[in-house]
């Protein structure tokens, strides 16, 4: 669980450049509406909208009638996804390093300089010195995690990648319990960023609103690479975005 965990958070900062560039591009609308490939993307995406959220979003899709490429300033798709995967990642990082990550090191308490006139006073003040560097380079540890600065999505993934591995630090190690907890959020973030990159392997059922002309229901899948594929389970009709392919 351990190193796939901190695999999967890798990924997520792996993936990060690639939803900036898919940010900026352009939605293409063909006779399948979204496209079966941007379909299936959809399906897994409104899964997590409310209902009042998924009416907005399909208010603003254009008639599939409509055949062609649209300009758009971003996409609606991929900024959702990296917002919600970049609060969840943070969040996460926040509440992990109040429970694993050690309090800084105290300085020694403010004294008031004299000169060193022995050796036993020399000695002091060099401990004294010793003491406050030290407490300075562990509280500007580059390895801590901190709540007001370095917040963005990649630094959060690398860093909760290092606790799931135990990586050395001002650290405690994680209970089974926080494992398993950032297992699931490691698992969940990079499933929907492989969905809006086309990554992942989807096979979703069509709901009875669209079923197939003989009545039957129609079940689409493709992505991580793969032709999206739409196959009538009742008829056995098969169609692709170039058409149908078997009937």
């Amino acid at each position: 669980m351990t190193t796939t965990t901190a695999h999967q958070l890798q990924q997520i900062a792996r993936h990060w450049p690639d939803l900036n560039d898919a940010l900026g591009t352009p939605a293409t609308i063909n006779g399948f509406g979204l496209g079966l490939r941007g379909y299936l993307v959809t399906l897994n995406q409104l899964d997590q909208f409310d209902a009042e959220e998924a009416a907005i979003l399909r208010a603003l899709e254009r008639d599939p009638d409509q055949l062609g490429a649209r300009p758009v300033p971003i996409s609606l798709r991929v900024h959702d996804t990296m917002h919600a995967v970049e609060t969840v990642l943070l969040d996460t990082a926040d509440r992990l390093a109040r429970t694993v990550q050690r309090a800084p090191m105290q300085p020694p308490r403010p004294a008031r300089a004299a000169v060193a006139r022995t050796r036993a006073d020399r000695v002091f003040w060099e401990d004294r010195a010793r003491r406050a560097e030290a407490a300075r380079k562990d509280s500007d540890d580059p390895r801590r995690w901190r709540e007001t600065t370095g917040r963005t999505a990649v630094r959060a993934a690398l860093w909760l990648s290092a606790r799931a591995l135990g990586a050395a630090g001002p650290f405690r190690p994680l209970t089974e319990h926080e494992h398993r907890h950032l297992a699931t959020v490691a698992a969940g973030a990079l499933g929907r960023i492989e969905a809006v990159l086309d990554l992942a392997d989807i096979r979703r059922e069509l709901t009875a609103a669209h079923p197939c002309p003989c009545g039957g229901t129609i079940e689409v899948y493709g992505g991580a690479g793969a032709t999206p594929v739409a196959r009538c389970k009742g008829c056995g009709a098969i169609w692709s975005e170039r058409g149908i392919l078997a009937a």
